[in-house]
């Protein structure tokens, strides 16, 4: 049975692994960033729409990218080496996550309270954004949240061909050669299986969560480039 979690009360979730057949694995809840950053130490995301309360996920398996099995086309490599965009980190967190929530006919799980949330996070220092730039106009970039070894990236969008992938693609190479050991992007998309994404079961993803978790990397100030 799936767990209810009250408002304001003590900070808990049921082991991930008692997830449903569709990864949830809880519901209720606030978005506090006690309980968001206890959510992403335990291999859990919220995900939810208007007019619902907090749904809590595990999906399994859990889908994730690295720096040895990241593949980049010869396409996409010719346009990261001629690329007129400028790459930026956490220069405009609050219009990134607003943009990747921009779907019109699409609906959306980026909602408000959604917003107000990561941004709390984001001044704390938990969460974070890459920007891709074309002159002053901001026309890619995705952002997440940071645990220790454990980079979980949440949404990510383009306003110009190829700005999220370049935007991917410098992220997942910069996070690592700052210490990041886990990528992860929660499910599997014909793009990022293009890009080379991991399917690992959960209780892999789970294991490796708890030891990258507890490791210490600093990512602020951290240069992004595509590293080509």
């Amino acid at each position: 049975m799936t767990a209810h979690l009250r408002r304001r009360a003590p900070l808990w979730f049921p082991p991930a692994d008692t997830a449903d057949e569709d990864g949830l694995v809880a519901v209720g809840g606030d978005l506090s960033p006690e309980r968001l950053l206890l959510a992403y130490d335990c291999g859990i995301f919220p995900w939810y729409d208007e007019d619902l309360p907090p749904l809590w996920w595990s999906p399994d398996p859990r889908t994730v990218l690295s720096a040895e099995g990241l593949h980049v086309s010869r396409s996409l490599a010719r346009t990261l080496r001629t690329t007129p965009l400028v790459l930026t980190w956490d220069r405009a967190f609050g219009d990134v996550m607003r943009a990747c929530g921009d779907r019109p006919g699409h609906g959306t799980w980026i909602i408000p309270e959604m917003i107000a949330a990561y941004e709390r996070l984001h001044a704390l220092g938990h969460a974070h954004s890459v920007e891709a730039w074309h002159g002053d106009a901001l026309v890619g970039g995705l952002y997440g949240v940071h645990r220790g070894g454990l980079f979980a990236a949440e949404s990510m969008f383009h306003r110009e061909t190829d700005a999220s992938k370049v935007a991917l693609v410098a992220a997942v190479r910069s996070l690592f050669r700052a210490g990041i050991e886990i990528f992860d992007v929660q499910m599997t998309t014909p793009h990022l299986a293009r890009l080379g994404a991991e399917e690992w079961p959960r209780s892999r993803y789970l294991a490796r969560v708890a030891k990258a978790r507890t490791k210490h990397v600093r990512l602020d100030g951290i240069e992004i480039n595509v590293c080509v």
